[in-house]
């Protein structure tokens, strides 16, 4: 839990903005929609890193689900706030095992839900299965987006064919593909 919280600590305050509640669940508020993606993804790489490290196993994982919409009300805490983003994540929370999935989104637009949860969907068949070191390097990667594999080489102790090597199997091109397209498509719906 404290590596998450340390996480949560970077991009707001609890309980305003975050919450653990029941020591297995969460809710984050994210102030630019078009960061969600991005955040759950850190978040996914965060648990797989951790969580499989200790266990050694890779088949501990994260349920997510994004909802994106206005805020109607706002309460101390982040789990008393209410509106359309609440409800969506909500309502596609409930749904995530139904639908066979770890993560999904939910938005006032059909078109853009049915297309995104299909390229994560899909992202989630090699996601699902990060080893410990995949997921270092994924959490390196949107934390840095900058750093050549030289560098993330440097941080991760690691030769820079390790880090390529790791980057293949991570699948990291797809998934920053996903990402800028998630990001491009939102931004276009919210003007």
């Amino acid at each position: 839990m404290l590596p998450l919280k340390d996480l949560f600590n970077e991009w707001g305050k609890s309980p305003e903005q975050w919450e653990v509640v029941w020591g297995d669940s969460f809710q984050l508020e994210v102030d630019h929609p078009e960061e969600a993606l991005r955040k759950a993804l850190l978040v996914k790489a965060l648990i797989k890193k951790i969580a499989s490290g200790e266990t050694n196993k890779s088949l501990i994982d994260v349920r997510m689900a994004i909802g994106i919409g206005e805020k109607s009300y706002s309460g101390r805490r982040i789990t008393e706030s209410n509106g359309e983003a609440f409800i969506n994540a909500g309502e596609k929370f409930e749904i995530l095992e139904k639908e066979k999935s770890n993560l999904l989104v939910k938005s006032p637009w059909q078109d853009f839900d049915g297309e995104m949860n299909l390229f994560i969907k899909l992202a989630s068949v090699y996601m699902d299965k990060w080893s410990v070191a995949s997921a270092e390097l994924v959490e390196m990667v949107l934390k840095h987006p900058d750093y050549t594999q030289n560098e993330i080489g440097t941080q991760l102790g690691i030769k820079q064919n390790s880090v390529s090597g790791r980057w293949k199997r991570a699948n990291v091109d797809e998934i920053l593909s996903m990402e800028q397209m998630y990001r491009r498509k939102l931004e276009r719906m919210l003007l």
